[in-house]
């Protein structure tokens, strides 16, 4: 159901379930092209996969206590625990409620662990190919194979 200005506290009752994302970005666009915009580097087609499926609130449990995992090419490159965030999901839930009504549908990333390719030494950035997993206890594993158009 819809929320809006939701407490914290009953912020989840209105979480109907979860999956797994790949929030891809396009790092030397944002960089160079974006126009200042960090968001437009998010956005072309075929961004921001989800999936393998919906799993309901009630089959996750606590979301504060679900593993994830993220591979390139079978490599591990990120694992966390959703107990690490630094700002619960239901405080996520609570705090754009606050100013955007959330509705049926509306899906809420909620960040990545440390990791990230291009903030490693060397910078690694995915090339045409690279298949990319992650992997979310409960829910399973959304692998994508990255293609340059």
């Amino acid at each position: 159901r819809s929320a809006r200005d939701v407490p914290p506290e009953q912020a989840l009752e209105y979480v109907l379930g979860y999956s797994c994302a790949n929030d891809v970005s396009a790092r030397r666009w944002q960089k160079h092209g974006g126009g200042g915009q960090w968001v437009r580097g998010k956005s072309f087609d075929g961004f921001c996969p989800l999936g393998p499926w919906l799993v309901t609130a009630d089959e996750i449990g606590d979301p504060q206590s679900v593993e994830l995992s993220t591979s390139v090419n079978g490599i591990e490159q990120q694992r966390a625990s959703t107990g690490a965030m630094i700002f619960p999901i239901a405080e996520l839930v609570a705090y754009i409620s606050r100013t955007i009504t959330l509705v049926p549908g509306d899906v809420i990333l909620t960040g990545t662990p440390d990791g990230v390719g291009f903030a490693q030494d060397p910078p690694l950035f995915l090339t045409d190919g690279d298949e990319v997993a992650v992997t979310v206890e409960g829910i399973g594993t959304l692998r994508n194979t990255i293609r340059f158009v």
